[in-house]
């Protein structure tokens, strides 16, 4: 998967340059490898990870339905901070891609709405995954999941938290076998 234009050009125009780890990321995604991200905080973990996502979702003909990229963090606040980062250069580059959030504050309304019509990307945490794999629209909602992303994994592989998110995945694997995974931590032990 290399960098289309429109990526080549929003790095460009900021006066970056993609750096070797992102499109390590987006080599492995090409793949159809998972992949852990060591980085430190500040290092562009976060972009790479979703810059397989942005340029898959981007360069689809149609949409096929579904949650695309299900990217899940251990805190809420994060979750949000997340979505509103990703949304400047969703905005700035134009591309057809969907952000939405599923916290533990999220209104039902937006959750029975989210079954039905689900963004391309959602950005949850680990409780609300596996709030989202026992609902009986699971299997709607996750049938075209490409890519799970899986960030902070430092905070969460060695606590209960960690175990039920195991859990959930494995779900999320079963209702999603062609889906990859990109871990994405600043410090691993």
């Amino acid at each position: 998967m290399s960098l289309p234009q429109r990526f080549s050009d929003w790095f460009a125009a900021r006066g970056w340059s993609p750096r070797a780890h992102q499109l390590a990321v987006l080599a492995h995604a090409e793949a159809r490898e998972s992949v852990l991200l060591i980085s430190p905080t500040g290092g562009g973990k976060t972009l790479a990870g979703f810059l397989p996502s942005l340029i898959e979702i981007s360069g689809q003909a149609e949409r096929t339905g579904g949650i695309h990229t299900l990217y899940i963090s251990p805190l809420k606040a994060l979750a949000v901070d997340i979505a509103r980062n990703l949304e400047a250069p969703v905005a700035e580059m134009a591309l057809p891609v969907a952000i939405e959030t599923r916290t533990g504050d999220t209104p039902h309304s937006k959750r029975q709405r989210q079954r039905q019509k689900p963004p391309d990307i959602l950005i949850t945490t680990p409780e609300q995954v596996s709030l989202l794999v026992s609902d009986p629209h699971a299997a709607f909602m996750l049938k075209n999941l490409r890519t799970v992303i899986l960030d902070e994994l430092h905070s969460i592989v060695t606590s209960k938290r960690g175990v039920l998110l195991s859990l959930a995945l494995a779900r999320v694997q079963a209702l999603a076998p062609q889906a990859i995974r990109i871990g994405l931590s600043a410090t691993v032990a």
